[in-house]
This record gives C-alpha cells, sequence and structure tokens, in this order.
C-alpha cells in the first residue's frame, strides 16, 4: 500500500539528525516502540523513509529468506546489464 501525505519541511542538525513530526511519528506507529527504526534509501536525488521492524532471521520463513535472495540476484543482475549500456 503507497500512502501519500502532507510534505514536511525538517530542519537538519549538524550532525544530521532530523525530528520527524509527532503526527507522522504517530500514523507510521513509530512511537509505540521504544528504539523505532527507519530505512532510508536515495532516490532520485531524494531520500525515501519507511518505517521498518527487526526481528531474529530465525524468525523469518526459509522461502522467504530464498525469495528475498533471489530478488536480490535479480536485482544485481539487472544494474550490471544497465552498468553496461551506459555510454
Amino acid at each position: 500500500m503507497q500512502y501519500y501525505g502532507m510534505a514536511y519541511t525538517l530542519p537538519v542538525s549538524k550532525r544530521g539528525a532530523l525530528t520527524l513530526p509527532l503526527e507522522l511519528r504517530r500514523r507510521l506507529k513509530l512511537d509505540q516502540v521504544a528504539s523505532p527504526l527507519v530505512i532510508m534509501e536515495e532516490r532520485d536525488g531524494g531520500l525515501f523513509l519507511q518505517s521498518a521492524v527487526a526481528m531474529p532471521i530465525r524468525d523469518i520463513p526459509k522461502a522467504t529468506i530464498r525469495q528475498w535472495v533471489l530478488n536480490d540476484e535479480a536485482d544485481a543482475k539487472d544494474q550490471k546489464a544497465f552498468r553496461r549500456k551506459k555510454p
């Protein structure tokens, strides 16, 4: 599910810290855990943030892990092919 909500302007501290607005933290349920995690990716010159959950690998079904590996290998092949096409 994709959600597109309000845009926020956030100050960045000298150490690179961001403070997410309370409304956003609540909506993403980041205020319900002691040490919330966020995945950050650089995309198209911008940043993409997504809430994350840490879980022991032993609790993840083996079939899920195998599918992740296959997806990662396919992505790696696509990236190699894309790099070769560049002039």
